[in-house]
């Protein structure tokens, strides 16, 4: 009903399976309900080169594909949902949620954070 109204859903929580993380509870939560995108609410602000916490110099991607992310081990989400995402075309929004007021940006649509993409989307910025 909210869905068909066009208002913002969040889901919290996993599936109540064993073996299945809230990661890929959210990715098959998704693509159930044909959602625009995952927003991943984390507490750094982006997906890294390296842990952000560990090295204050590692960089942050603006954008990054779900290939990349897997093929580099990045540690997003689990590797099963980040492969879910991309065999549905869902994007995935990384971004801190401890900084105030992300979440409400982040449902307004602006961009922050990390936005994770098909490989298309990627090669049509450059």
């Amino acid at each position: 009903r909210h869905l068909e109204k066009k208002r913002v859903v969040i889901l919290a929580g996993g599936t109540g399976s064993p073996f299945v993380t809230t990661d890929t509870a959210a990715a098959l939560r998704a693509r159930e309900l044909d959602a625009d995108v995952v927003l991943k609410a984390t507490r750094v602000d982006g997906v890294y080169a390296d842990d952000p916490e560990k090295n204050p110099h590692a960089m942050r991607y603006s954008d990054i594909s779900f290939q990349d992310v897997l093929r580099q081990n990045l540690g997003v989400m689990d590797a099963q949902a980040v492969h879910h995402c991309m065999e549905h075309n869902i994007p995935i929004v990384v971004f801190n949620y401890q900084r105030t007021g992300n979440i409400e940006r982040v449902i307004a649509g602006e961009r922050i954070g990390t936005r994770v993409l098909p490989q298309s989307e990627i090669d049509a910025l450059d």
